[in-house]
């Protein structure tokens, strides 16, 4: 029994490029689709309205580790589960919390049973197994959730690399025979995806896909990536990963990428991508134009009265100049944040909408190769 349905409608003749529709319990969610990260409940700068209304998100991420620590499950349980909390009425994908986990390096310990970790904000020990990141994700009501995996830093040695992925395997048997218990008693639809690793070794990630595939999830996740790998080896693994997974399942690839990337993940037979980068670099003065990055501190902008992209029509470049987005972001005014993000999460999603209509008008492959010289830094 399928608890999200993936209809493909069209596909690129050159690359592995598709275009379909995800159906969830909160909504359809046409692929291939950007999901803004919402790490504690919110994505930093905007309102839910922004992206429902204005932006029109149909997913957003949030993240299991910071929200297990605060507000805390029973609280978000009692809440009527993320969706109500947050005022959300889109679907919500949660990760499992592993990635953030295993950055904490000195304050956590791997064995089979799971992750034993401290608490960032007060020290406080937690354990995270395959079971309870399930359990725990349920009671946010998320409508796609990770499977618990180990994700290695970059680089690592082929045998600690297996290791890792085998315990990821072994994880994930473990989180989808515990899931399909759950959903046997539960009225509400969900998906649990698990996660593809192996670090930056061919033969592990197929050794992953292969053995992931073998317990029929909805959906199928590839980790591991964005942390600290050149990008073409990024890429190599996803093409590693790709092939041996189900054509008629979403795959998605988790923590990418550059506005350049995303059309190259899509070739590669990707449906779903996050990344923090839109947000968080627009925080740090770093827009995303048609026609490259703009960092608005610099001295050239002072008196640009200009609009920081003249071919978008989000409410950032149609209302002000970038002299003014100058101003703010030197005074340090929040504003500009909330601007900023508005900006970039819209490019974002405008580029995953074009690349989605390229494939339904079979120009994917044109368009793939206009693609990379557009985003030259424009200073």
């Amino acid at each position: 029994m399928r608890h999200i349905e993936f209809e493909i409608v069209a596909e690129c003749p050159v690359t592995r490029a598709r275009a379909g529709i995800l159906h969830t319990a909160h909504g359809d969610i046409e692929t291939p689709v950007f999901m803004p990260v919402g790490t504690q409940a919110t994505v930093k700068g905007l309102t839910q309205r922004d992206l429902e209304e204005d932006l029109a998100a149909s997913i957003i991420l949030a993240n299991t580790y910071h929200l297990f620590l605060r507000p805390g499950t029973e609280l978000l349980r009692k809440m009527g589960g993320l969706h109500r909390f947050m005022s959300w009425p889109n679907a919500i994908l949660t990760d499992s919390g592993g990635f953030q986990v295993f950055s904490l390096s000195g304050l956590r310990k791997i064995n089979e049973e799971g992750v034993l970790f401290q608490s960032h904000l007060n020290g406080d020990l937690h354990r995270f197994t395959p079971e309870s990141t399930v359990d725990v994700q349920l009671a946010f009501g998320s409508d796609i959730q990770m499977a618990l995996d180990e994700c290695p830093e970059y680089p690592v040695s082929h045998e600690f690399a297996r290791e890792a992925m085998q315990r990821t395997v072994r994880w994930a048997q473990r989180a989808n025979s515990h899931f399909r218990q759950r959903m046997e008693q539960s009225a509400t639809r969900h998906a649990l995806f698990p996660i593809v690793q192996g670090s930056m070794f061919a033969d592990l990630r197929s050794e992953c896909a292969a053995r992931l595939v073998e317990l029929d999830t909805d959906g199928y996740a590839v980790g591991g990536l964005s942390v600290g790998e050149p990008r073409p080896l990024s890429m190599e693994m996803v093409e590693a990963t790709e092939t041996i997974l189900p054509r008629a399942r979403p795959r998605y690839a988790m923590g990418v990428g550059m506005p350049d990337e995303l059309a190259e993940y899509v070739a590669r037979g990707i449906d779903m991508m996050d990344c923090v980068l839109p947000s968080r670099n627009a925080r740090n003065g770093c827009l995303f134009t048609s026609v490259g990055r703009v960092i608005i501190k610099h001295a050239r902008y002072r008196d640009d009265e200009g609009p920081l992209d003249p071919a978008c029509e989000c409410y950032t470049c149609r209302s002000y100049s970038r002299a003014y987005l100058r101003h703010l972001f030197q005074s340090g005014e929040i504003l500009y944040a909330m601007l900023a993000t508005r900006h970039n999460i819209r490019r974002y999603l405008d580029i995953m909408r074009g690349i989605r209509q390229a494939i339904i008008s079979k120009t994917f492959s044109e368009y793939l190769k206009s693609v990379r010289p557009a985003y030259d830094d424009a200073g």
